[in-house]
Protein backbone atom coordinates (compact mmCIF):
# COMPACT_ATOMS: atom_id res chain seq x y z
CA UNK A 1 0.00 0.00 0.00
CA UNK A 2 1.09 3.59 -0.71
CA UNK A 3 -1.53 5.34 1.39
CA UNK A 4 0.78 8.01 2.85
CA UNK A 5 3.00 8.73 -0.14
CA UNK A 6 -0.05 9.21 -2.37
CA UNK A 7 -0.58 12.44 -0.45
CA UNK A 8 2.83 13.59 -1.69
CA UNK A 9 2.99 12.02 -5.16
CA UNK A 10 -0.42 11.54 -6.74
CA UNK A 11 -1.96 13.78 -9.39
CA UNK A 12 -0.98 16.88 -11.30
CA UNK A 13 -1.44 18.89 -8.11
CA UNK A 14 1.61 17.14 -6.66
CA UNK A 15 3.83 17.86 -9.65
CA UNK A 16 5.84 20.44 -7.62
CA UNK A 17 6.41 17.85 -4.88
CA UNK A 18 7.66 15.28 -7.39
CA UNK A 19 10.00 17.80 -8.97
CA UNK A 20 11.85 18.12 -5.67
CA UNK A 21 12.41 14.37 -5.60
CA UNK A 22 13.83 14.57 -9.12
CA UNK A 23 16.19 17.28 -7.88
CA UNK A 24 17.65 14.66 -5.53
CA UNK A 25 18.07 12.08 -8.26
CA UNK A 26 15.07 9.88 -7.60
CA UNK A 27 13.60 8.32 -10.74
CA UNK A 28 9.91 8.17 -11.67
CA UNK A 29 10.10 4.41 -11.21
CA UNK A 30 11.35 4.81 -7.63
CA UNK A 31 8.53 7.19 -6.85
CA UNK A 32 6.00 4.55 -7.88
CA UNK A 33 7.25 2.32 -5.08
CA UNK A 34 6.33 2.64 -1.37
CA UNK A 35 8.48 5.28 0.30
CA UNK A 36 10.17 3.87 3.40
CA UNK A 37 11.72 6.23 5.92
CA UNK A 38 14.96 4.79 7.31
CA UNK A 39 15.42 6.78 10.52
CA UNK A 40 19.07 6.54 11.54
CA UNK A 41 20.54 7.95 14.75
CA UNK A 42 24.09 7.67 13.38
CA UNK A 43 26.57 10.13 14.88
CA UNK A 44 30.23 10.33 15.79
CA UNK A 45 29.62 10.99 19.52
CA UNK A 46 27.86 7.79 20.66
CA UNK A 47 29.76 4.45 20.67
CA UNK A 48 26.48 2.63 20.20
CA UNK A 49 25.76 4.72 17.11
CA UNK A 50 29.17 5.14 15.48
CA UNK A 51 28.40 2.26 13.10
CA UNK A 52 24.71 2.95 12.43
CA UNK A 53 25.56 4.32 8.99
CA UNK A 54 26.47 0.74 8.02
CA UNK A 55 23.33 -0.68 9.62
CA UNK A 56 21.17 1.88 7.82
CA UNK A 57 22.81 1.06 4.48
CA UNK A 58 22.01 -2.61 5.05
CA UNK A 59 18.38 -1.69 5.82
CA UNK A 60 18.22 0.35 2.62
CA UNK A 61 19.57 -2.59 0.62
CA UNK A 62 16.82 -4.81 2.05
CA UNK A 63 14.10 -2.26 1.30
CA UNK A 64 15.31 -1.78 -2.27
CA UNK A 65 15.62 -5.52 -2.87
CA UNK A 66 12.04 -6.02 -1.72
CA UNK A 67 10.62 -3.37 -4.03
CA UNK A 68 10.57 -0.22 -1.91
CA UNK A 69 12.33 3.12 -2.08
CA UNK A 70 14.37 3.70 1.09
CA UNK A 71 14.87 7.30 2.21
CA UNK A 72 17.42 8.01 4.92
CA UNK A 73 16.53 10.65 7.53
CA UNK A 74 18.32 11.52 10.79
CA UNK A 75 17.59 11.39 14.50
CA UNK A 76 19.57 12.74 17.44
CA UNK A 77 20.98 10.76 20.33
CA UNK A 78 22.69 11.50 23.64
CA UNK A 79 25.37 9.13 24.97
CA UNK A 80 24.42 8.68 28.61
CA UNK A 81 27.91 7.57 29.57
CA UNK A 82 29.49 10.73 28.15
CA UNK A 83 26.69 12.90 29.59
CA UNK A 84 26.96 11.27 33.04
CA UNK A 85 27.91 13.28 36.09
CA UNK A 86 27.44 16.81 34.73
CA UNK A 87 24.78 19.14 33.33
CA UNK A 88 24.64 17.16 30.11
CA UNK A 89 22.69 14.36 31.82
CA UNK A 90 19.77 16.73 32.28
CA UNK A 91 19.25 16.52 28.51
CA UNK A 92 19.19 12.73 28.26
CA UNK A 93 15.61 11.84 29.24
CA UNK A 94 14.16 15.00 27.61
CA UNK A 95 15.83 13.94 24.36
CA UNK A 96 13.40 11.01 24.23
CA UNK A 97 10.56 13.45 23.58
CA UNK A 98 12.56 15.35 20.95
CA UNK A 99 13.30 12.09 19.14
CA UNK A 100 9.66 11.00 19.14
CA UNK A 101 8.55 14.41 17.88
CA UNK A 102 11.22 14.53 15.17
CA UNK A 103 10.36 11.06 13.84
CA UNK A 104 6.71 12.10 13.69
CA UNK A 105 7.68 15.31 11.90
CA UNK A 106 9.82 13.61 9.26
CA UNK A 107 7.33 10.78 8.64
CA UNK A 108 4.21 12.91 8.28
CA UNK A 109 5.96 15.83 6.60
CA UNK A 110 7.20 13.60 3.78
CA UNK A 111 4.45 11.01 3.47
CA UNK A 112 6.38 7.84 4.32
CA UNK A 113 4.45 4.59 3.85
CA UNK A 114 6.50 2.76 6.46
CA UNK A 115 9.44 3.21 8.79
CA UNK A 116 12.54 1.26 9.68
CA UNK A 117 13.88 2.70 12.92
CA UNK A 118 17.64 2.43 13.48
CA UNK A 119 18.56 3.40 17.06
CA UNK A 120 20.73 1.71 19.66
CA UNK A 121 21.15 3.58 22.92
CA UNK A 122 19.15 4.52 25.97
CA UNK A 123 16.58 7.18 25.04
CA UNK A 124 16.76 6.71 21.30
CA UNK A 125 15.15 3.26 21.29
CA UNK A 126 12.09 4.23 23.37
CA UNK A 127 11.82 7.60 21.62
CA UNK A 128 11.54 5.87 18.25
CA UNK A 129 9.12 3.28 19.65
CA UNK A 130 6.94 6.08 21.03
CA UNK A 131 6.88 7.70 17.60
CA UNK A 132 5.97 4.41 15.92
CA UNK A 133 3.06 3.92 18.34
CA UNK A 134 1.91 7.52 17.86
CA UNK A 135 2.05 7.39 14.04
CA UNK A 136 0.59 3.88 13.70
CA UNK A 137 2.38 3.24 10.41
CA UNK A 138 3.98 -0.07 9.46
CA UNK A 139 7.29 0.00 11.34
CA UNK A 140 10.23 -2.25 12.22
CA UNK A 141 12.98 -1.41 14.68
CA UNK A 142 16.51 -2.73 14.15
CA UNK A 143 19.19 -1.63 16.58
CA UNK A 144 22.95 -1.45 16.18
CA UNK A 145 23.48 -4.28 18.66
CA UNK A 146 25.48 -4.67 21.89
CA UNK A 147 29.17 -4.01 22.40
CA UNK A 148 31.34 -6.97 23.27
CA UNK A 149 32.58 -7.10 26.85
CA UNK A 150 36.09 -5.83 27.41
CA UNK A 151 38.80 -7.94 29.01
CA UNK A 152 41.14 -6.69 31.75
CA UNK A 153 43.67 -9.12 33.20
CA UNK A 154 41.57 -12.03 31.97
CA UNK A 155 38.36 -10.67 33.53
CA UNK A 156 35.36 -9.61 31.42
CA UNK A 157 34.25 -6.04 32.10
CA UNK A 158 32.09 -3.26 30.71
CA UNK A 159 31.33 0.41 31.26
CA UNK A 160 29.89 0.08 34.76
CA UNK A 161 33.24 -1.18 36.05
CA UNK A 162 34.86 2.10 34.96
CA UNK A 163 32.47 4.08 37.17
CA UNK A 164 32.99 1.68 40.08
CA UNK A 165 36.75 1.88 39.57
CA UNK A 166 36.58 5.61 40.33
CA UNK A 167 35.10 4.85 43.75
CA UNK A 168 37.66 2.11 44.36
CA UNK A 169 40.48 4.49 43.38
CA UNK A 170 39.13 7.22 45.69
CA UNK A 171 39.04 4.66 48.52
CA UNK A 172 42.62 3.58 47.82
CA UNK A 173 41.56 0.08 46.80
CA UNK A 174 43.18 0.13 43.33
CA UNK A 175 46.25 1.85 41.92
CA UNK A 176 46.99 3.97 38.83
CA UNK A 177 47.99 0.97 36.72
CA UNK A 178 44.71 -0.83 37.40
CA UNK A 179 42.50 2.18 36.73
CA UNK A 180 44.38 2.89 33.48
CA UNK A 181 43.94 -0.73 32.34
CA UNK A 182 40.20 -0.59 33.02
CA UNK A 183 39.83 2.77 31.28
CA UNK A 184 41.57 1.59 28.13
CA UNK A 185 40.03 -1.88 27.82
CA UNK A 186 36.47 -1.94 29.21
CA UNK A 187 34.81 -0.69 26.03
CA UNK A 188 36.50 -2.51 23.13
CA UNK A 189 34.46 -1.21 20.20
CA UNK A 190 31.14 -0.13 18.76
CA UNK A 191 27.77 -1.09 20.19
CA UNK A 192 25.55 -0.42 23.19
CA UNK A 193 27.40 -1.07 26.46
CA UNK A 194 27.54 -4.78 27.04
CA UNK A 195 25.47 -5.45 30.18
CA UNK A 196 21.73 -5.49 30.75
CA UNK A 197 21.75 -1.72 30.96
CA UNK A 198 18.99 0.53 29.58
CA UNK A 199 19.94 0.36 25.90
CA UNK A 200 20.12 -3.41 25.77
CA UNK A 201 17.05 -3.69 27.99
CA UNK A 202 15.00 -1.65 25.54
CA UNK A 203 16.39 -3.45 22.49
CA UNK A 204 15.38 -6.76 24.07
CA UNK A 205 11.96 -5.40 24.99
CA UNK A 206 11.41 -4.11 21.44
CA UNK A 207 11.85 -7.73 20.41
CA UNK A 208 9.53 -8.99 23.17
CA UNK A 209 6.78 -6.49 22.32
CA UNK A 210 6.93 -7.56 18.66
CA UNK A 211 8.33 -4.43 16.99
CA UNK A 212 11.80 -5.89 16.29
CA UNK A 213 12.96 -9.13 14.70
CA UNK A 214 14.27 -11.99 16.85
CA UNK A 215 17.91 -11.35 17.70
CA UNK A 216 17.54 -7.57 17.78
CA UNK A 217 18.41 -7.32 21.46
CA UNK A 218 21.43 -9.59 21.55
CA UNK A 219 23.32 -10.13 18.25
CA UNK A 220 26.66 -8.34 18.79
CA UNK A 221 27.25 -5.10 16.92
CA UNK A 222 30.38 -6.47 15.26
CA UNK A 223 28.74 -9.66 13.97
CA UNK A 224 27.89 -10.20 10.32
CA UNK A 225 24.55 -11.48 11.60
CA UNK A 226 23.74 -7.93 12.72
CA UNK A 227 24.10 -6.71 9.12
CA UNK A 228 21.97 -9.62 7.94
CA UNK A 229 19.33 -8.69 10.52
CA UNK A 230 19.28 -5.12 9.19
CA UNK A 231 18.76 -6.34 5.62
CA UNK A 232 15.94 -8.59 6.80
CA UNK A 233 14.34 -5.65 8.59
CA UNK A 234 14.37 -3.77 5.29
CA UNK A 235 12.76 -6.72 3.54
CA UNK A 236 10.23 -7.23 6.31
CA UNK A 237 8.95 -3.64 6.28
CA UNK A 238 7.84 -4.16 2.68
CA UNK A 239 5.79 -7.17 3.74
CA UNK A 240 4.23 -5.12 6.52
CA UNK A 241 3.34 -2.32 4.12
CA UNK A 242 1.85 -4.81 1.65
CA UNK A 243 -0.20 -6.49 4.40
CA UNK A 244 -0.97 -3.18 6.12
CA UNK A 245 0.34 -4.41 9.48
CA UNK A 246 0.63 -1.29 11.61
CA UNK A 247 2.31 -0.58 14.91
CA UNK A 248 -0.88 -0.66 16.96
CA UNK A 249 -1.75 -4.03 15.44
CA UNK A 250 1.38 -5.16 17.31
CA UNK A 251 1.56 -2.93 20.41
CA UNK A 252 -1.59 -3.56 22.41
CA UNK A 253 -2.31 -4.27 26.08
CA UNK A 254 -1.33 -7.94 25.82
CA UNK A 255 1.92 -7.11 23.99
CA UNK A 256 2.85 -4.59 26.68
CA UNK A 257 2.25 -7.27 29.31
CA UNK A 258 4.45 -9.67 27.31
CA UNK A 259 7.20 -7.04 27.30
CA UNK A 260 6.83 -6.47 31.04
CA UNK A 261 6.98 -10.22 31.70
CA UNK A 262 10.17 -10.41 29.65
CA UNK A 263 11.49 -7.38 31.53
CA UNK A 264 10.93 -9.10 34.86
CA UNK A 265 12.48 -12.36 33.68
CA UNK A 266 15.56 -10.60 32.32
CA UNK A 267 16.07 -8.19 35.21
CA UNK A 268 16.14 -5.15 32.93
CA UNK A 269 17.08 -1.60 33.83
CA UNK A 270 14.62 0.23 36.07
CA UNK A 271 14.47 2.84 33.29
CA UNK A 272 12.42 0.35 31.30
CA UNK A 273 9.49 1.19 33.59
CA UNK A 274 9.62 4.86 32.53
CA UNK A 275 9.87 3.93 28.87
CA UNK A 276 7.18 1.24 28.78
CA UNK A 277 4.78 3.63 30.52
CA UNK A 278 5.52 6.22 27.83
CA UNK A 279 5.25 3.76 24.92
CA UNK A 280 1.98 2.38 26.26
CA UNK A 281 0.56 5.88 26.55
CA UNK A 282 1.41 6.61 22.90
CA UNK A 283 -0.26 3.33 21.88
CA UNK A 284 -3.39 4.15 23.87
CA UNK A 285 -2.78 1.25 26.26
CA UNK A 286 -3.52 1.75 29.98
CA UNK A 287 -0.47 0.92 32.10
CA UNK A 288 0.28 1.85 35.71
CA UNK A 289 2.84 1.07 38.39
CA UNK A 290 0.15 -1.07 40.04
CA UNK A 291 -0.02 -3.27 36.92
CA UNK A 292 3.76 -3.46 36.74
CA UNK A 293 3.93 -4.38 40.43
CA UNK A 294 1.35 -7.14 39.94
CA UNK A 295 3.30 -8.56 36.99
CA UNK A 296 6.51 -8.49 39.02
CA UNK A 297 4.92 -10.50 41.79
CA UNK A 298 3.94 -13.34 39.44
CA UNK A 299 6.90 -13.42 37.01
CA UNK A 300 10.12 -15.22 38.00
CA UNK A 301 13.54 -13.66 37.41
CA UNK A 302 15.57 -15.96 35.14
CA UNK A 303 18.70 -13.90 34.35
CA UNK A 304 21.41 -12.12 36.33
CA UNK A 305 23.24 -10.31 33.56
CA UNK A 306 25.77 -7.59 34.38
CA UNK A 307 25.57 -5.60 36.62
CA UNK A 308 23.46 -8.13 38.57
CA UNK A 309 25.84 -10.99 37.69
CA UNK A 310 29.02 -11.90 35.81
CA UNK A 311 27.52 -12.57 32.35
CA UNK A 312 27.17 -10.17 29.44
CA UNK A 313 24.87 -9.75 26.46
CA UNK A 314 27.14 -11.82 24.20
CA UNK A 315 26.73 -14.70 26.68
CA UNK A 316 22.98 -14.18 26.72
CA UNK A 317 22.91 -14.26 22.91
CA UNK A 318 24.85 -17.54 22.86
CA UNK A 319 22.42 -18.97 25.44
CA UNK A 320 19.43 -18.35 23.17
CA UNK A 321 18.61 -14.71 23.80
CA UNK A 322 15.12 -13.26 24.09
CA UNK A 323 13.37 -16.14 22.22
CA UNK A 324 14.70 -18.62 24.81
CA UNK A 325 13.42 -16.46 27.67
CA UNK A 326 10.03 -16.04 26.00
CA UNK A 327 9.86 -19.80 25.46
CA UNK A 328 10.53 -20.39 29.17
CA UNK A 329 7.71 -17.98 30.07
CA UNK A 330 5.37 -19.52 27.49
CA UNK A 331 5.96 -22.99 28.92
CA UNK A 332 4.04 -21.98 32.07
CA UNK A 333 1.46 -19.77 30.33
CA UNK A 334 3.05 -16.48 31.36
CA UNK A 335 3.07 -15.16 27.79
CA UNK A 336 0.40 -14.48 25.18
CA UNK A 337 1.74 -16.37 22.17
CA UNK A 338 -1.15 -15.48 19.85
CA UNK A 339 -0.07 -11.89 19.17
CA UNK A 340 1.04 -10.54 15.79
CA UNK A 341 4.64 -9.31 15.44
CA UNK A 342 6.65 -7.46 12.81
CA UNK A 343 7.79 -10.79 11.37
CA UNK A 344 4.24 -11.25 10.09
CA UNK A 345 4.03 -14.25 12.42
CA UNK A 346 2.74 -14.66 15.95
CA UNK A 347 4.87 -14.68 19.08
CA UNK A 348 4.34 -18.43 19.30
CA UNK A 349 5.52 -18.98 15.74
CA UNK A 350 8.58 -16.81 16.35
CA UNK A 351 9.72 -18.77 19.40
CA UNK A 352 8.91 -22.22 18.07
CA UNK A 353 12.07 -24.28 18.42
CA UNK A 354 13.82 -21.72 20.65
CA UNK A 355 16.20 -23.45 23.05
CA UNK A 356 17.82 -22.49 26.32
CA UNK A 357 21.42 -23.42 25.51
CA UNK A 358 22.93 -22.40 28.84
CA UNK A 359 20.88 -22.80 32.03
CA UNK A 360 23.60 -20.95 33.94
CA UNK A 361 22.84 -17.80 31.95
CA UNK A 362 19.07 -18.33 31.50
CA UNK A 363 17.70 -20.21 34.46
CA UNK A 364 14.96 -22.73 33.58
CA UNK A 365 11.51 -21.58 34.63
CA UNK A 366 11.47 -24.20 37.40
CA UNK A 367 14.74 -22.95 38.89
CA UNK A 368 14.64 -19.14 38.81
CA UNK A 369 16.92 -16.75 40.63
CA UNK A 370 13.77 -15.58 42.41
CA UNK A 371 10.05 -16.23 42.19
CA UNK A 372 9.39 -12.55 41.54
CA UNK A 373 10.60 -10.21 38.82
CA UNK A 374 13.81 -8.27 38.48
CA UNK A 375 12.08 -4.94 39.13
CA UNK A 376 10.04 -4.10 42.22
CA UNK A 377 7.70 -1.20 42.93
CA UNK A 378 7.77 0.26 46.45
CA UNK A 379 5.10 2.34 48.19
CA UNK A 380 4.91 4.25 51.46
CA UNK A 381 4.82 7.67 53.03
CA UNK A 382 7.99 8.67 51.14
CA UNK A 383 6.56 7.50 47.81
CA UNK A 384 2.73 7.59 47.85
CA UNK A 385 2.70 7.26 44.05
CA UNK A 386 5.47 4.67 43.97
CA UNK A 387 9.21 4.17 43.55
CA UNK A 388 11.18 1.64 41.52
CA UNK A 389 14.18 -0.57 42.30
CA UNK A 390 16.06 -3.18 40.28
CA UNK A 391 15.76 -5.81 43.00
CA UNK A 392 17.70 -8.43 41.04
CA UNK A 393 20.82 -6.25 41.48
CA UNK A 394 20.35 -5.73 45.24
CA UNK A 395 22.51 -7.74 47.65
CA UNK A 396 20.36 -10.07 49.81
CA UNK A 397 21.42 -8.29 53.01
CA UNK A 398 20.10 -4.97 51.67
CA UNK A 399 16.61 -6.16 50.70
CA UNK A 400 15.47 -5.04 54.14
CA UNK A 401 17.33 -2.05 55.57
CA UNK A 402 16.84 0.71 58.12
CA UNK A 403 19.18 3.64 58.42
CA UNK A 404 19.74 7.32 59.00
CA UNK A 405 18.92 9.74 56.20
CA UNK A 406 21.78 11.71 54.67
CA UNK A 407 19.97 14.38 52.71
CA UNK A 408 21.29 16.16 49.61
CA UNK A 409 19.50 18.65 47.37
CA UNK A 410 21.08 17.43 44.14
CA UNK A 411 23.50 14.79 42.89
CA UNK A 412 26.61 16.98 43.00
CA UNK A 413 26.50 17.47 46.76
CA UNK A 414 25.90 13.74 47.30
CA UNK A 415 28.79 12.60 45.14
CA UNK A 416 31.11 15.05 46.92
CA UNK A 417 30.11 13.55 50.28
CA UNK A 418 30.62 10.00 49.01
CA UNK A 419 34.00 10.69 47.43
CA UNK A 420 35.20 12.45 50.58
CA UNK A 421 34.26 9.64 52.94
CA UNK A 422 31.34 11.32 54.70
CA UNK A 423 28.89 8.44 54.04
CA UNK A 424 29.07 5.63 56.57
CA UNK A 425 27.77 2.06 56.71
CA UNK A 426 24.07 1.98 57.51
CA UNK A 427 23.30 5.38 55.98
CA UNK A 428 20.48 6.01 53.51
CA UNK A 429 21.57 8.63 50.99
CA UNK A 430 18.65 10.81 49.84
CA UNK A 431 19.14 12.76 46.60
CA UNK A 432 16.20 15.00 45.78
CA UNK A 433 15.21 17.83 43.44
CA UNK A 434 16.49 15.64 40.60
CA UNK A 435 13.07 14.55 39.27
CA UNK A 436 11.59 15.27 35.85
CA UNK A 437 10.62 18.84 36.85
CA UNK A 438 13.15 19.44 39.58
CA UNK A 439 16.35 18.44 37.80
CA UNK A 440 14.99 19.14 35.32
CA UNK A 441 15.40 15.99 33.28
CA UNK A 442 15.63 13.31 35.98
CA UNK A 443 19.38 12.70 35.87
CA UNK A 444 20.74 9.17 36.18
CA UNK A 445 22.69 8.49 39.37
CA UNK A 446 25.38 6.11 38.13
CA UNK A 447 28.20 8.14 39.67
CA UNK A 448 26.99 7.89 43.29
CA UNK A 449 25.86 4.26 43.04
CA UNK A 450 29.11 3.24 41.39
CA UNK A 451 31.16 5.18 43.92
CA UNK A 452 29.42 3.33 46.74
CA UNK A 453 29.99 -0.01 44.98
CA UNK A 454 33.63 0.80 44.27
CA UNK A 455 34.15 1.72 47.93
CA UNK A 456 32.51 -1.60 48.88
CA UNK A 457 29.58 0.17 50.56
CA UNK A 458 26.84 -1.08 48.23
CA UNK A 459 25.99 -3.85 50.71
CA UNK A 460 25.74 -1.38 53.61
CA UNK A 461 24.36 1.89 52.19
CA UNK A 462 21.05 2.49 50.41
CA UNK A 463 20.23 5.37 48.07
CA UNK A 464 16.82 6.85 47.25
CA UNK A 465 16.06 9.61 44.77
CA UNK A 466 13.35 11.27 42.75
CA UNK A 467 15.85 11.00 39.91
CA UNK A 468 16.67 7.71 38.28
CA UNK A 469 19.46 5.19 37.93
CA UNK A 470 21.46 3.89 35.05
CA UNK A 471 20.85 0.29 34.08
CA UNK A 472 24.48 -0.14 35.12
CA UNK A 473 23.68 0.77 38.74
CA UNK A 474 23.54 -1.94 41.37
CA UNK A 475 22.75 -2.05 45.05
CA UNK A 476 19.76 -0.80 47.02
CA UNK A 477 19.24 2.05 44.58
CA UNK A 478 15.61 3.20 44.72
CA UNK A 479 14.57 5.75 42.11
CA UNK A 480 11.56 7.39 40.48
CA UNK A 481 10.22 8.43 43.93
CA UNK A 482 6.85 10.01 43.20
CA UNK A 483 5.65 12.67 43.74
CA UNK A 484 9.03 14.34 43.25
CA UNK A 485 10.46 16.94 45.62
CA UNK A 486 9.96 19.87 43.24
CA UNK A 487 6.22 19.12 43.20
CA UNK A 488 6.06 19.04 47.00
CA UNK A 489 6.40 15.28 47.27
CA UNK A 490 7.17 13.74 50.63
CA UNK A 491 10.81 13.14 49.71
CA UNK A 492 11.18 16.93 50.07
CA UNK A 493 10.19 16.65 53.73
CA UNK A 494 12.92 14.22 54.85
CA UNK A 495 15.38 15.76 57.31
CA UNK A 496 18.98 14.85 58.07
CA UNK A 497 19.13 11.98 60.58
CA UNK A 498 15.55 10.75 60.05
CA UNK A 499 15.10 6.99 60.11
CA UNK A 500 14.19 5.48 56.74
CA UNK A 501 12.76 1.97 56.52
CA UNK A 502 13.18 -0.09 53.33
CA UNK A 503 11.52 -3.47 52.80
CA UNK A 504 11.87 -4.46 49.14
CA UNK A 505 10.19 -7.90 49.40
CA UNK A 506 7.19 -6.26 51.08
CA UNK A 507 7.22 -3.31 48.65
CA UNK A 508 7.59 -0.71 51.41
CA UNK A 509 9.51 2.59 51.63
CA UNK A 510 8.73 4.66 54.71
CA UNK A 511 9.95 7.55 56.82
CA UNK A 512 9.64 6.76 60.55
CA UNK A 513 7.79 9.90 61.64
CA UNK A 514 4.19 10.51 62.65
CA UNK A 515 1.50 11.77 60.30
CA UNK A 516 1.29 14.93 62.43
CA UNK A 517 5.01 15.59 62.01
CA UNK A 518 4.74 14.99 58.26
CA UNK A 519 1.86 17.49 58.09
CA UNK A 520 3.88 20.06 60.07
CA UNK A 521 6.79 19.75 57.68
CA UNK A 522 4.52 19.95 54.66
CA UNK A 523 3.00 23.19 55.91
CA UNK A 524 6.48 24.69 56.33
CA UNK A 525 7.85 23.56 52.94
CA UNK A 526 8.58 26.19 50.32
CA UNK A 527 9.36 25.29 46.68
CA UNK A 528 12.92 26.20 45.68
CA UNK A 529 13.79 28.38 42.72
CA UNK A 530 14.01 26.36 39.49
CA UNK A 531 17.45 25.04 38.54
CA UNK A 532 16.99 26.06 34.90
CA UNK A 533 15.11 29.14 33.70
CA UNK A 534 15.82 29.26 29.97
CA UNK A 535 16.07 27.13 26.85
CA UNK A 536 14.47 23.80 26.03
CA UNK A 537 14.86 22.40 29.57
CA UNK A 538 12.79 25.20 31.08
CA UNK A 539 9.97 24.38 28.67
CA UNK A 540 10.39 20.69 29.46
CA UNK A 541 10.14 21.34 33.21
CA UNK A 542 6.86 23.19 32.72
CA UNK A 543 5.34 20.40 30.58
CA UNK A 544 6.66 17.12 31.98
CA UNK A 545 4.55 14.76 34.09
CA UNK A 546 5.57 12.65 37.07
CA UNK A 547 7.81 9.57 36.84
CA UNK A 548 4.89 7.30 37.76
CA UNK A 549 3.26 8.46 34.51
CA UNK A 550 6.40 7.81 32.45
CA UNK A 551 7.70 11.41 32.58
CA UNK A 552 5.89 12.18 29.33
CA UNK A 553 4.96 15.69 28.23
CA UNK A 554 1.50 17.02 28.94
Amino acid sequence: MKEQSHNVMQGVERMPNRSLFYAMGYTPEELQRPLIGVVSAFSEIVPGHIHLDKIAEAVKAGVYAAGGTPILVPAIGVCDGIAMGHEGMKYSLPSRELIADSVETMAVGHGFDGLVLVPNCDKIVPGMMMAAARLNLPAVLVSGGPMLAGVVDGEEMSLFETFEAVGAYKAGLIDDARIDAIEENCCPGCGSCSGMFTANSMNCLAEAIGLALPGNGTIPAVSGKRTMLAKRAGIKIMEMVERNIRTRDIINAAAVENAMACDMALGCSSNSVLHLLAIAKEAGVPLSLQTIDALSKKTPNLCHLAPAGPTYIQDFDAAGGVPAVLAELASVNKLDTSLMTCTGKTVGENIKGAKNRNPQVIRPIGNPFSATGGIAVLWGNIAPKGAVVKQSAVAPEMLVHQGSARVFNGEDAAIDAIYNGRIKPGDVVVIRYEGPKGGPGMREMLNPTSALAGMQLDKEVALITDGRFSGASRGASIGHVSPEAASGGEIALIEEGDTIQIDIPAGKLNLAISDDEMARRRAAWQPPAPNVTGGWLARYARMVTSADEGAVLE
